[in-house]
């Protein structure tokens, strides 16, 4: 086995769904001032109970059932968040928990926006060393925990969620090399710090940092795996921004593809965003089996991951 591949995907989010109108109700804002901004129309909010573990353990489920799978099939759990609150257990140890994974290696992945992309290309790596033959790779976030709802700058972004994918040993490579980076002298546009500290950006820095550096990294992307832009059938960017997203895809080019736009609906679910835009799409049908999908992740710590799979 010279590869690994995306054998399903899952995502799982609250039943609570926040609008646009509902928040104008509490903070200075409007629908028509948040979809002109970022292009959010609503996001789902977790319960108490909804904790990063829960939703990261139902994503996980969800594809496992996809793809015909048990737990024990899996030796290898990857979560990728910054909204875990505790410190130990970490997320994936108390996923495997939940799922009767009892033999498997557990490990979060700190990584803000692009933990899910980074924790891909790590499970593709050991998987491709013969150290791992099946993985649960998972975005999971609870951003709502860590949220000032009275800054209007803010607290009209974040969403609740988690997205899960199913990855194994392949005699071909069907996820590309990875092309990862950071601007640490700029971690600190992009911020959640002490111990009750609230989620904070600046926004400018952010979005121009975005759409004029990270396109020609992600046509990087595209050339490690063998592809050009316009031969991506999707596009499949962190959801933090419906104007970042649009701007980028412009740049790179990526004419033919369906572009995620779960942001609409979900709101900015950092870690989580890619699997969860991704799973749903899959759960549509708006992208086929096959389908040359460019997944990158980008934001808190200035970091960004990107890589080309087949779907599955």
């Amino acid at each position: 086995m010279n590869g690994s591949r995306v054998v399903s995907m899952g995502h799982y989010q609250p039943p609570r769904v926040l609008t646009n109108d509902e928040l104008a109700q509490r903070i200075d804002t409007s629908d028509e001032w948040i979809r002109s901004r970022v292009g959010i129309q609503a996001r789902h909010i977790a319960a108490p109970e909804e904790s990063v573990d829960v939703m990261a353990a139902r994503a996980a489920e969800h594809a496992l059932g996809r793809g015909s799978l048990a737990p024990g099939d899996i030796d290898l759990v990857l979560v990728a968040t910054c909204t875990a609150i505790d410190r130990s257990p970490n997320m994936a140890a108390r996923v495997a928990a939940r799922l009767g994974i009892s033999t498997a290696a557990t490990l979060d992945i700190n990584v803000a926006c692009s933990g899910f992309s980074h924790a891909l290309a790590m499970a593709d790596h050991t998987i491709r060393s013969g150290s791992a033959t099946r993985a649960l790779v998972i975005g999971a976030e609870k951003l709502s925990d860590f949220t000032d709802w009275d800054d209007r700058t803010s607290c009209v972004l974040v969403g609740d969620g988690a997205g899960a994918a199913v990855v194994e040993a392949s005699p071909e490579r069907e996820i590309s090399p990875v092309v990862w980076g950071a601007v640490p002298e700029m971690s600190n546009v992009v911020r959640i710090e002490g111990r009750t500290g609230t989620f904070a950006q600046e926004g400018q820095s952010v979005y121009r940092w975005a759409t004029t550096s990270l396109p020609p990294m992600a046509q990087s992307v595209c050339e490690r795996a063998g592809v050009t832009p316009q031969e991506l059938g999707a596009v499949v960017l962190h959801q933090a921004n419906l104007r970042i997203i649009e701007s980028f895809v412009k740049r790179l080019g990526a004419t033919n593809a369906v572009i995620a736009r779960d942001v609409v609906e979900s709101g900015n679910t950092s870690a989580a965003s890619i699997p969860l835009a991704l799973s749903k799409m899959l759960e549509r049908g708006e992208v086929a089996s096959g389908t040359h999908a460019l997944l990158f992740g980008f934001g808190g710590g200035l970091a960004y991951a990107g890589q080309v799979i087949r779907c599955p």
